[in-house]
């Protein structure tokens, strides 16, 4: 494999509207810097960042026993990982993010979904603000839907997907359909919803990276915001600004769809409780609303149902996981769509690199030289990608710019190329479709673009 590969910075912009594409630099093979691992295998997102010392990698492997073996219900004699449930998604963080890469939605046949959506969860909440500025959760059932429930407990329903068939023509006459999803909660175990309830799906994103872009300085991220702006177009881009459990207050959100979570260690711990059922010292109460007598009455754990030791273990874990290298980029083709990229005013969003500043907690990710492809900020994507539930500052319409390093490894990691928050695009192109809102003139550009470029195009994207 080579790693010849170009330096992409924020394109600049003439008066006439021509993007000027950055010059190439080799140091973009490299995308999470001195972290970077070289492998395009199906294990490419598990791997340790590449400059971790031995004692590191020790807690990196605990972390990811941890991240990927299943918990079982209490009491067990396995008490290091009983206290599953009583409401849950899944039985371990590994089997949303299998292989630490991306979920998709339910298989379908015949037009017919064939099982539960694993991946793929959704959030639920009523018109209303907490006390952070959040979202409030259904009264009774909660923040998020769980279709799974230990035993001598109802889960709480069914999730059911349908799909309408979306037709479109690029500006030369080739064709082109979408998927567009609803979603509809059914078997419900506690009885009928709030009338004002909203639902948001939410695919589970591949674990790369996660460090790096905690490490990334507020400074820049206000700055992508602040240049936004400036330039006068569509593009204005606006931070998420979220309650962090660990940090005591108020942070600018990284991670989520909708940038709703400020920190790693946030995350980790609050997908222990709402997808596992796992308490912790920052979240030790079990989602269990009043409604649900069954589960407020079900066997526990202990008091933290994970050690505080275990959790800083799949903390470190999650922030450490490595990066793969970038590839094929002395390929003409990957350096046309490279071009083709900015002049469609992508970077605008998709900010490509950052140097990271000083990170106590994993001192080996500061100062580091990173291409992620993302501003981190929020952005109205549109009616058609809008699900109509805001989450903090993020409005129904919003999104966050998501990462686009390892874009191109999902097939191998993951065995399917299903993009964007659930997963309803089939191919990378599509998810460059769905854009709109901000994004609609990017999208326009797309469109009328030669065949050939947008295979160009989709053949940066799959470099990543």
């Amino acid at each position: 494999m080579k790693l010849l590969l170009p330096l992409i910075l924020t394109g600049t912009v003439l008066a006439t509207g021509v993007s000027l594409v950055p010059p190439y630099s080799p140091d973009e093979a490299l995308p999470g810097g001195k972290t970077t691992t070289i492998d395009a295998g199906q294990n490419a997102f598990s791997l340790p960042a590449a400059n971790l010392n031995d004692q590191q990698r020790t807690t990196f492997v605990i972390g990811n026993s941890f991240f990927k073996k299943n918990w079982v219900e209490a009491p067990a004699s396995t008490t290091a990982r009983d206290g599953l449930g009583p409401h849950f998604i899944a039985r371990s963080c590994g089997a949303c993010h299998a292989l630490d890469g991306r979920g998709a939605p339910p298989s379908f046949e015949n037009g017919l979904q064939t099982e539960q959506p694993l991946a793929l969860l959704i959030r639920l909440s009523i018109p209303g603000t907490d006390a952070h500025g959040g979202p409030v959760g259904e009264p009774v059932y909660g923040g998020q839907f769980n279709n799974d429930a230990i035993p001598d407990v109802k889960p709480e329903g069914q999730v059911q997907i349908r799909y309408q068939e979306i037709s479109g023509q690029f500006a030369d006459g080739e064709r082109y359909s979408l998927l567009k999803p609803s979603y509809q909660l059914t078997e419900l175990g506690y009885g009928a919803m709030h009338p004002q309830t909203m639902l948001s799906p939410r695919i589970a994103p591949q674990m790369i990276g996660l460090g790096l872009l905690e490490a990334i300085k507020e400074s820049d991220i206000l700055a992508n915001a602040q240049r936004q702006a400036a330039t006068g177009g569509d593009i204005k881009g606006r931070p998420n600004r979220v309650w962090d459990a660990y940090a005591g207050k108020m942070v600018i959100g990284r991670y989520g769809w909708k940038a709703n979570t400020g920190s790693v260690a946030h995350q980790s711990a609050g997908a222990f409780l709402g997808d596992i059922g796992i308490t912790s010292r920052r979240f030790p109460h079990e989602e269990c609303t009043k409604a649900q007598t069954d589960c407020r009455k079900a066997p526990s754990g202990g008091k933290l149902e994970i050690a505080d030791h275990l959790m800083e273990s799949v903390i470190f874990y999650s922030r450490t996981l490595a990066v793969p290298a970038a590839r094929h980029q002395d390929d003409p083709k990957v350096r046309r769509g490279r071009e083709v990229f900015h002049q469609a005013q992508c970077a605008s969003c998709h900010v490509p690199s950052y140097t990271t500043g000083s990170f106590k907690a994993v001192p080996q990710l500061g100062q580091q030289t990173i291409y992620p492809y993302t501003d981190l900020l929020l952005h109205d994507m549109g009616e058609g990608l809008a699900d109509g539930r805001p989450d903090y500052a993020a409005g129904g319409r919003d999104w966050k710019t998501p990462p686009l390093w390892g874009l191109g490894l999902v097939p191998t990691v993951n065995k399917h190329s299903r993009y964007l928050h659930d997963g309803r695009a089939r191919n990378l192109m599509e998810a460059v479709l769905w854009h709109g809102g901000e994004a609609e003139a990017s999208k326009q550009h797309v469109l009328k673009l030669s065949r050939t470029d947008r295979e160009n195009l989709t053949r940066f994207l799959q470099s990543l």
